[in-house]
């Protein structure tokens, strides 16, 4: 089978160079340091944990909340890299638990803390209750656990905002951008570095991962045919954290560079390229109930059936964008790496009256959607959200 990259149309991973670059510095600094990554067990969490076991650390604790992907992580670890002498622990825990709370308060010394954890989809906004919990999980239990960090003298805390963060257009982009806010606030008191990256190919619960199922499943496939996006492999999302991580000054977010090794590709186009890979003919059918029939005699004649369409879901960006014009850029430090500079830029009164508001709604156990959104406007004016009415989950 094609690896990741040529599934994604490139022959070249983008980080080589800048890793090769920094590879003494990255093995003393990992090897003499101790680390807590939280969300550990999701794709990019897994990338991320795999760049530090790789270097020898002297600690290394992962939180996540999924017990099962834990599992894999340590059975993936263990059947690749083997073990390290320092001390390398798993928790399956909830961060915004009673239980995370004092399992921080038993040690958590850690020089370096990085947080993984989020809600990433789209169709997570599309209820009152899921859009909520990404509130928490994006926004509170970031600011959360930087408090804690700050209180435990850690060194570093890096989090992954997203590109979706520049121009934000749907919920999650705009809770991104919101944890930003917050990140900078806390700035003030502990070293806060960031990174903003494309789609990671494959990433659990992604599209590209659900044409791995569908095969599986023998269900045909469905993709966009007119959104275009830059996709970087797990490994590269793994590496990009690592080194805003450890290498990035206070405030600093790292972005992939665009250059002719990452460029723009449809789902539709992966979707080709990944049938041919497993020797499967792309069969273009007309409609739903014509994939759902051909699935069942197709897949023996070689064909795969198809369901290529234009988007009109809520939330769909139309381009991809890791910074916006009003960004300063330092673009000479790294080869393949961006860096966006920031100042310690918040306003108080606006984030204590977002932290307010939103703890009113969860006291009364009342909230509606639209009120949520109208919190995200306050937070930032120029939100360019669009309600359709049409979300993913109501499609094929």
């Amino acid at each position: 089978m094609n690896s990741v990259l040529e599934l994604i149309g490139r022959k070249k991973a983008l980080f080589n160079s800048d890793i090769i670059k920094n590879e003494h510095e990255l093995n003393k600094i990992v090897s003499n340091s101790t680390f807590l990554v939280l969300g550990g067990a999701g794709s990019i969490g897994q990338a991320v944990t795999k760049e530090i076991f790789k270097r020898n650390p002297n600690k290394l604790h992962v939180v996540d909340i999924s017990e099962n992907n834990m599992v894999e992580l340590v059975r993936d670890i263990r059947s690749s890299f083997g073990y390290i002498n320092g001390d390398f622990q798993t928790f399956a825990l909830d961060i915004g638990s009673t239980e995370y709370d004092a399992f921080i308060k038993q040690d958590g010394k850690y020089d370096y803390v990085l947080n993984l954890s989020a809600l990433k989809h789209v169709r997570s906004e599309k209820d009152p209750f899921t859009l909520m919990r990404m509130l928490e999980t994006n926004i509170f239990n970031t600011d959360k656990t930087l408090q804690q960090s700050i209180d435990n003298g850690t060194k570093k805390y890096f989090c992954v905002s997203t590109d979706k963060a520049a121009n934000p257009v749907n919920m999650m982009g705009a809770s991104k951008r919101i944890m930003e806010m917050f990140v900078m606030r806390k700035s003030k008191q502990i070293g806060v570095s960031m990174a903003r990256f494309a789609n990671v190919a494959f990433s659990d619960g992604s599209l590209l991962h659900g044409f791995n199922q569908r095969i599986q499943k023998q269900q045909p496939i469905v993709a966009p045919n007119d959104i275009k996006r830059y996709f970087v492999t797990p490994q590269e999302s793994g590496e990009l954290c690592l080194m805003s991580c450890i290498f990035g000054e206070n405030r600093d977010i790292f972005f992939p560079k665009l250059s002719e090794n990452l460029h723009l590709i449809t789902f539709s186009e992966i979707a080709i390229k990944y049938l041919e890979d497993l020797g499967y003919e792309p069969y273009l059918c007309k409609d739903e109930d014509e994939a759902r029939e051909l699935v069942k005699k197709l897949p023996s004649q070689g064909k795969w059936p198809c369901l290529f369409t234009s988007s009109d879901t809520t939330g769909e960006k139309d381009f991809e964008e890791f910074f916006t014009d009003k960004e300063t850029l330092d673009m000479d430090k790294f080869e393949n790496l961006g860096i966006i500079k920031n100042e310690a830029l918040f306003d108080e009164y606006k984030l204590n009256n977002f932290e307010n508001t939103i703890k009113n709604f969860k006291q009364n156990l009342s909230w509606t959607k639209d009120e949520i959104v109208k919190e995200f406007f306050t937070m930032i004016p120029d939100f360019g959200h669009k309600e359709t009415g049409k979300y993913l989950d109501g499609k094929m």
